[in-house]
């Protein structure tokens, strides 16, 4: 029996699962420890129960999700809103150095995802959703290839396995990090430098730009993003660039780091990032929650060795970059050990799970200034948008059909 949930009531259900993650969270430490977010938490739990209910009692819940893709698209234009292009200045030589580390890492998942697809009788597709798109890209971009493959060339499942992709590379992401940077440390006999007060630290990457949530910073902020869907939605729907296709949330990206980095010259005018943040968060969790809870699991169980085999040799590829590639090409020092504790983060999971890494060592060890510059840039800003055009590269290569 099918029953058909509206579209308030399919919002209602989203918040819920939300709330029930967070429950879930607070009394299970192993959530806690990798820090699994909130809405995959809740979410994984509704779509098991409405697979045992449907398993079970025949009952198939039908939820209206014509929200996702504007939840999705806003979330996308606050990324780029928040990207600021002065932040790229401080970092230097070894900036440039690790995000060519980071380029070169996005080729490699994706060439292995679409080497062990076609070896395991998979679509190519399920190559990319298997490697930068999910590891690299997390959740968010995941969902967003997923519903693209799932359009355009009818790959059944994608976004369930997109998910799936990214929650396993969550969980690796949180767990390979710490034990890589202290195995550095220890082979190495690394210790951190000195440190001055003037020199930057956790947490504080740019000057506080906070103030106090205002219904007019709210509106302020609104009308950003609204401009951002608008111009992002006009540029997918006019703007061909031949041989790449672009998808509409990437346009809505480019559109917002276009606005915050034109708005700020000379002062003109200053975004609010904790209210664009908010913003982004809430409609991410929104859109996850919606996403999750709506799982067809009973469709990847055919799918669920092929994809294990994948992650798994993709979590040894970015464990073997970040040892013998990153680690070497930063300096060898403890610095170099810290930021390849956070590219297994952002390279395998997202970067708030690259943050903990780091923050886990250098309570322990030391402080490490150079790692909380370099990996929030790459892995909050340059990574989507990079990992975009890598992955309209390979969809360029003739098998894909795009």
């Amino acid at each position: 029996m099918q029953v058909e949930i509206p579209l308030a009531l399919t919002a209602v259900a989203a918040i819920l699962v939300l709330l029930a993650g967070r429950a879930l969270i607070t009394r299970v430490g192993v959530l806690q420890t990798y820090s699994i977010p909130e809405p995959v938490v809740g979410g994984l739990a509704a779509a098991l129960l409405l697979t045992l209910a449907r398993m079970g009692g025949d009952l198939e819940l039908q939820f209206d999700t014509r929200a996702q893709a504007p939840l999705l698209l806003v979330f996308f234009s606050t990324i780029g809103l928040g990207a600021d292009l002065r932040m790229l200045a401080r970092g230097g030589r070894k900036l440039v150095i690790l995000f060519a580390v980071v380029v070169l890492a996005l080729l490699l998942q994706n060439g292995l995802g679409i080497a062990l697809a076609r070896v395991l009788d998979l679509h190519p597709l399920m190559g990319i959703l298997g490697g930068s798109a999910t590891l690299s890209g997390g959740h968010g971009t995941g969902a967003a290839y997923g519903q693209l493959f799932g359009e355009v060339n009818n790959l059944q499942g994608a976004v369930e396995v997109a998910m799936a992709c990214a929650t396993f590379g969550l969980v690796l992401g949180g767990v390979l990090g710490g034990p890589v940077a202290q195995w550095l440390i220890h082979r190495h006999g690394l210790k951190p430098l000195a440190v001055t007060a003037e020199d930057v630290g956790p947490g504080s990457l740019t000057t506080d730009e906070r103030r106090p949530l205002s219904p007019e910073s709210l509106m302020e902020s609104v009308l950003l993003l609204m401009v951002c869907l608008g111009l992002g939605t006009l540029l997918a729907e006019h703007v061909i660039v031949p041989g790449i296709h672009l998808p509409t949330f990437v346009w809505c990206l480019l559109t917002g780091i276009l606005l915050r980095n034109v708005l700020g010259l000379r002062g003109f005018y200053q975004v609010d990032g904790p209210t664009v943040e908010l913003l982004g968060t809430v409609c991410l969790s929104l859109f996850l929650a919606m996403a999750l809870m709506t799982l067809r699991l009973w469709e990847l169980v055919s799918l669920a060795l092929p994809i294990l085999i994948i992650l798994t040799l993709q979590a040894l590829l970015v464990v073997g970059l970040a040892i013998t590639l990153t680690f070497r090409v930063m300096g060898r020092d403890y610095d170099a050990a810290v930021i390849a504790a956070g590219q297994c983060g952002f390279q395998l999971g997202a970067t708030p799970t690259a943050i903990a890494n780091m923050q886990a060592i250098t309570s322990r060890y030391g402080p490490s200034p150079l790692a909380f510059l370099l990996v929030p840039v790459i892995g909050a800003f340059l990574i989507d948008i990079t990992n975009a055009v890598v992955i309209q590269g390979f969809l360029a290569l003739p098998w894909f059909g795009f």
